[in-house]
């Protein structure tokens, strides 16, 4: 195979990827990253020196492709399939590129600052952090629920699933087990119920559910 994905199926922003890989069933060889291990840690920097995941390595491209929705883009372009993740009208892939910045920016960042504070010593933690985060996912669970009335056709953008729908699934995923947000906003719940049902989304997170005691929140099955 000429892909081959660097990754670690508990990380939201692989999940994101996993998902476009999914939805098109785009071969490829999936290559587990162990941050925590010293020698896997030192062999992925090798290809990508800031060493965050995930990596799309396409070996028949040359290309080494860092970043989530860059990898998502690149599939699009060089291994499309039924699911397109990029509108080909110029105005709704700016929504699409846009609300892909959305969830990443202002659902996963907060959502992943009050994950990361309960990892932190005792002594440690920022609270003040933490209480800006909830407020910033407040804020854009509104945001979110106000544009989601207006697409009737249960996407997140022009109807049809895109990219915003690959980054909002894990996003929503985890941001709702530190903030939960159905009781107030319907239409973000009912997407997000919508995403769940996902074969796409629903495989990725049944790959995942061997590293949920690795979350410092409680994860169900759903």
């Amino acid at each position: 195979m000429s892909l081959t994905l660097h990754f670690h199926p508990l990380s939201s922003f692989c999940q994101k990827v996993l998902v476009a890989l999914y939805e098109n069933e785009t071969p490829f060889t999936p290559h587990l990253v162990d941050l925590g291990d010293a020698a896997a840690h030192a062999a992925f920097v090798t290809i990508w020196p800031v060493g965050k995941f995930p990596v799309l390595v396409d070996a028949q491209a040359g290309r080494t492709i860092p970043e989530s929705s860059i990898i998502i883009e690149h599939l699009d372009r060089h291994h499309s399939g039924r699911t397109r993740f990029i509108p080909a009208d110029g105005d709704l892939a700016s929504q699409v590129r846009l609300y892909d910045r959305v969830f990443d920016l202002y659902v996963n960042e907060p959502m992943q600052k009050i994950v990361t504070d309960r990892l932190r010593s005792a002594g440690a933690e920022d609270a003040t952090g933490v209480a800006q985060a909830r407020q910033r996912l407040e804020t854009i669970y509104g945001v979110l629920d106000r544009h989601l009335a207006t697409q009737p056709r249960g996407w997140a953008v022009g109807g049809d699933f895109t990219m915003v729908d690959c980054a909002a699934a894990p996003a929503l995923f985890y941001a709702d087990r530190v903030q939960p947000f159905a009781d107030q906003h319907p239409h973000l719940a009912a997407y997000f119920e919508r995403l769940m049902e996902r074969p796409s989304f629903a495989r990725a997170i049944t790959e995942a559910k061997p590293y949920f005691h690795l979350f410092p929140q409680e994860l169900s099955d759903g």
